[in-house]
C-alpha cells in the first residue's frame, strides 16, 4: 500500500511512514520527560532491545528472537517498577500537551456543567457538599475511605449523594476522569480552625486540609450559609459568586 521504498526484503510504506513517525513523537516524549534522570540510560537500552527484536524478526531469526523479546519483557517491567515517580510525571506531562486537552476539554466541560448545576441548588439549599478534583497526584488512599462508586458526573446523582437523607452524605465526593470514583471519603483536617478572620467548620477544614497535602482542587458549599468556596494548594477562596465560579474553576483545572 503506497510503498515508499524497498530495500532488499523490507517495503516500506505510507502507513509504515506515520507509523514510524507516531513511536518518534512518544519516544521524544519520555525522552523530554525522563532527562537528567538514570531512568534515561534504562531507557535507551529499552530502546535498543525493541530495535533488535525487530531486526532478529525480520531476518526470521527465531531462536536470537525469542531470548530478545523474553529480556525485552522482564526489562519493561522492571523499567516500569523501578520507575514509577518518573513515568507518573511523564503521563502528567501528557495529559497537559495540548493535542491531549483537546481530546478532554468536551467531556471536562460537561463534568463542570453538571457539578455547577448540582452546586447552584445545593447552595440555595443550603445543603453541605464537599467534591474533590485530583490534578497530578494520586489520591487513591483518599479514595480508599470511601464508598466506591463508579458513574458518570450528574447533577442528579451529586444531589442525591448529598442529600441530608442520604448514608453517603457526610464525607467528600471524589471526581476523577469525568467520573465519580468514590463518596463518603475522609478528608485530613487543617490544624487552623480560622482563615481570613473566618470561623471554619469542618467541611472547609478538611477541604484546606487535603489541599496542603495533595495536587487537588476541592469544592465547597456550606451548610449553615450557603458559601461556595474553593481550596486549591493550601489556600481557600471564601464565597465565590456563581456567575464567577465557573471560569475560576475550569481555570484552576486547566493548570
Amino acid at each position: 500500500m503506497f510503498d515508499l521504498f524497498n530495500i532488499g526484503f523490507i517495503n516500506f510504506s505510507l502507513l509504515d511512514f506515520f507509523d514510524v513517525t507516531l513511536v518518534a513523537i512518544i519516544i521524544g516524549g519520555i525522552y523530554y520527560a525522563l532527562k537528567n534522570t538514570i531512568a534515561l540510560k534504562i531507557l535507551f537500552g529499552l530502546i535498543l532491545l525493541i530495535f533488535l527484536s525487530f531486526v532478529t524478526e525480520t531476518a526470521n531469526l527465531r531462536s536470537l528472537n525469542w531470548i530478545i523479546k523474553t529480556i525485552l519483557n522482564i526489562w519493561l517491567i522492571g523499567f516500569i517498577i523501578l520507575f514509577q515517580p518518573e513515568i507518573r510525571k511523564a503521563l502528567v506531562m501528557l495529559t497537559k500537551s495540548p493535542i491531549f486537552q483537546w481530546f478532554v476539554k468536551t467531556k471536562m466541560n460537561e463534568t463542570i456543567d453538571e457539578t455547577l448545576d448540582a452546586v447552584r441548588e445545593m447552595s440555595s439549599k443550603h445543603i453541605g457538599a464537599l467534591i474533590v478534583f485530583p490534578k497530578s497526584q494520586n489520591v487513591q488512599m483518599t479514595i480508599d475511605t470511601g464508598i466506591p462508586i463508579q458513574a458518570n458526573v450528574s447533577k442528579e446523582l451529586l444531589l442525591s449523594i448529598f442529600n441530608t437523607k442520604s448514608p453517603l452524605h457526610d464525607g467528600a465526593v471524589i471526581i476523577d476522569n469525568q467520573t465519580i470514583v468514590a463518596a463518603r471519603c475522609i478528608l485530613p483536617l487543617a490544624t487552623t480552625s480560622k482563615y481570613e478572620g473566618h470561623n471554619l467548620g469542618t467541611r472547609h477544614r478538611a477541604a484546606l486540609g487535603l489541599s496542603e497535602q495533595v495536587d487537588s482542587i476541592i469544592l465547597v458549599v456550606s451548610e449553615e450559609t450557603g458559601w461556595i468556596s474553593l481550596a486549591h494548594e493550601g489556600k481557600l477562596e471564601l464565597n465565590i459568586k456563581y456567575e464567577n465560579l465557573r471560569d475560576l474553576l475550569s481555570s484552576m483545572l486547566s493548570k
